[in-house]
């Protein structure tokens, strides 16, 4: 595929990989998240994309991933997290020390979380289990996506803008970043087994 091709690819359908990337980031399934955010912060630099449409597909991503995963927490409570809870980092042996710890800082870790890889997946899941109130729930969630969101797009843009990087380098700069983190989970899973 050309760089041209993957240029017209990420202009059309860039949003929607943008919703949904962060979507399954938030629910656990493994997606890039901040690269991800940093290579939209320079394709903003770039003309590429729109700032104000990039920010309002990944925080409505991100906030909708954070909605399913309270509700599931919320709906089936620990016995999910028992059961999948390895996927995302997350063992029978924490849940005693999350739990305890989550009831206390529940609002903290909802809202600046997202900065933390697996707290990040495992807090919208803790936050449905120990009942924190939807509403409260949905505003802190807002706000920590928007501020994390906001603060690795607009890190990519103002380096896109000040590093010169020619146009056509920027689709294979990204197909490198997700080839990355894919072989960093394939080593990390090799190393767990």
């Amino acid at each position: 595929m050309e760089a041209n091709n993957i240029l017209m690819y990420i202009q059309s359908h860039g949003y929607i990989v943008l919703f949904l990337s962060l979507f399954f980031g938030i629910v656990g399934i493994p997606a890039p998240e901040e690269s991800l955010l940093f290579l939209v912060g320079i394709f903003i630099s770039h003309d590429q994309l729109h700032l104000f449409r990039s920010l309002f597909f990944a925080i409505s991503g991100a906030t909708v991933g954070m909605v399913v995963a309270y509700m599931t927490g919320h709906t089936f409570g620990s016995a999910l997290l028992f059961k999948y809870g390895h996927y995302i980092g997350f063992h029978r042996r924490r849940y005693r020390y999350v739990y305890r710890h989550f009831r206390k800082r529940a609002p903290w870790i909802i809202t600046f979380g997202y900065f933390i890889p697996g707290v990040r997946q495992l807090s919208p899941y803790m936050a449905g289990v120990v009942r924190v109130p939807f509403l409260p729930f949905l505003f802190l969630s807002f706000v920590g996506s928007a501020f994390w969101i906001s603060l690795f797009i607009f890190v990519g843009k103002f380096l896109g803008e000040r590093i010169h990087i020619p146009l056509y380098l920027l689709p294979w700069i990204t197909i490198v970043f997700f080839s990355l983190f894919f072989i960093g989970l394939y080593v990390k899973r090799r190393k767990t087994n």
